[in-house]
């Protein structure tokens, strides 16, 4: 009876030497000692947030409402491209401690051409954002996603104008 109580009684302690660490593993703290990102970097990561759950939205639209086959295959590379990036973006965010928005319905546009034509713009400010970020952001995760993706952004600122042009 005493060997079980030892090993009951061990057996509590250990659980209750897992509980935090097990919770400090599922619940990092953010690696920064919490929220000591530059204010730039915070917005930077909420437009980016914003911009990247709208591209995944109209990119759906487009994909399943498109008339020309190469708008759809464009919205079926931004919903793959941003998903990905938003997934990374939000990984950043909660180790970082930034509470990211939430999705947002989105617009619509009347035509394909309407479409392509905000892609294009839409992309080109965004470009210059995350090279902005790459450039002159304070935190270096934060400026390697932002590197990374923008050469994503710089492609399908390419395609969307290839697209625009056959459009025309």
């Amino acid at each position: 009876m005493k060997n079980k109580i030892i090993v009951i009684s061990m057996g509590v302690v250990a659980l209750a030497l897992m509980g935090p660490a097990s919770n400090a593993a599922q619940n990092p703290p953010a690696k920064n000692g919490g929220g000591k990102l530059s204010a730039k970097d915070k917005r930077f990561m909420n437009e980016a947030a914003k911009g990247g759950m709208m591209e995944v939205e109209w990119g759906k639209l487009a994909a399943q409402n498109a008339k020309h086959p190469d708008v759809k295959k464009f919205g079926n590379r931004m919903v793959t491209d941003h998903s990905k990036a938003n997934d990374e973006l939000m990984t950043l965010a909660k180790e970082e401690g930034v509470q990211l928005p939430a999705a947002k319905s989105s617009g619509k546009w009347k035509s394909d051409k309407d479409y392509i034509d905000m892609m294009v713009k839409d992309h080109e400010k965004d470009l210059a954002e995350f090279q902005a970020e790459a450039k002159d952001g304070t935190d270096p995760d934060l400026k390697k996603f932002a590197g990374k993706t923008s050469k994503v952004v710089e492609k399908h600122l390419q395609m969307a104008k290839e697209i625009q042009g056959r459009l025309k």
